[in-house]
């Protein structure tokens, strides 16, 4: 019993501090209008959390248990999971940011697990390595934080095949009248949380026509056209209303037109493939703005694609449709 007891002890201390240790850090990272010198949206914070994290669970654990490579592998997932939980439990962090930065927390924990019983089984001064890897986010973010962000611009491109005439195509474009539920097919955004696409529509056909795409939960884009080619092109700055919309519309790491992420340009084309039928173009031109521009950038592109080819089979149905 006294044995089932100590082993029981010993799961929790390589559980419960690397998971405590991961929710403090968050706070401390996620502190506004303090310090600029730690920020959630870092490198040290989604790369190297992880890893201590993962460095820990291993390092605290049982001596025998970590022989095993599995052990190192997946053991840190545990506390990871925990950590996923009580932010999501406490609306520390949102869903749609948990599911964006789970495979490299998941990928980093094990990482971290490798070192850290290489570590446990080969070194020693156990208290000192402790020490280093706990007090490391606090010693790299400042640095990271002084390394000018240099933004990233990327074009996220989609189109779609209509059977119909280019003039009831470009009516589909021009005026995008409501979407209902039914018709909405942007599963990815509607899963991370993103407001739906409801309308849109030009107030004239031209250079310097404005029109407002509006989105569920008080999201706009304004929109001004800079090239226009009746039934061939049309090209449009964007602007989100970011500071308009409730707080609770979008993440604040993920908000269009916030600090990180910001969408620039549209540009529609048709394009004559045969008699009849007509090829669609959409793409967006957006930026992003942090110290992790390559994978922050590939999300950027699968969210906007989500939303284009969701808009895209509206209006290819509406064109097919229409009399």
């Amino acid at each position: 019993m006294k044995k089932m007891s100590k082993k029981l002890k010993n799961i929790l201390i390589a559980i419960g501090i690397p998971t405590i240790y991961a929710i403090v850090l968050r706070l401390v990272f996620g502190v506004k209008g303090g310090s600029n010198l730690f920020s959630v949206m870092s490198v040290t914070f989604l790369f190297l959390l992880p890893s201590i994290i993962g460095a820990l669970t291993v390092y605290l654990s049982d001596k025998e248990k970590i022989k095993s490579i599995w052990y190192r592998i997946w053991m840190p997932w545990i506390p990871i999971f925990l950590f996923l939980i009580i932010t999501l439990i406490l609306a520390i962090e949102g869903w749609a940011c948990w599911l964006m930065i789970l495979p490299i927390f998941l990928i980093a924990a094990s990482i971290g697990g490798l070192i850290g019983g290489y570590l446990k089984l080969k070194k020693r001064n156990d208290s000192l390595n402790i020490s280093i890897l706990i007090l490391l986010p606090f010693l790299i973010s400042p640095t990271e934080q002084l390394i000018e962000k240099i933004p990233g611009t990327y074009t996220a491109y989609t189109y779609i095949d209509i059977d119909s005439t280019a003039e009831k195509i470009w009516d589909t474009v021009v005026r995008v009248k409501t979407i209902k539920k039914e018709e909405d097919t942007g599963y990815l955004t509607e899963f991370l949380g993103f407001p739906r696409p409801l309308k849109a529509e030009l107030n004239y056909k031209g250079v310097g026509a404005y029109r407002e795409a509006i989105f569920t939960n008080g999201l706009i884009f304004r929109e001004t056209v800079t090239e226009y080619e009746e039934n061939k092109k049309m090209v449009f700055s964007i602007k989100a209303n970011t500071y308009e919309i409730p707080s609770t519309t979008l993440d604040e790491h993920i908000l269009i037109g916030g600090k990180y992420f910001d969408v620039l340009e549209g540009t529609y084309k048709l394009e004559r493939l045969e008699k009849g039928t007509y090829r669609l173009h959409l793409y967006s031109t957006f930026k992003m703005n942090t110290t992790f521009n390559f994978y922050a950038g590939w999300w950027g592109k699968i969210i906007m694609k989500d939303i284009q080819n969701n808009i895209l089979k509206v209006e290819k149905k509406r064109a097919e449709n229409k009399n």
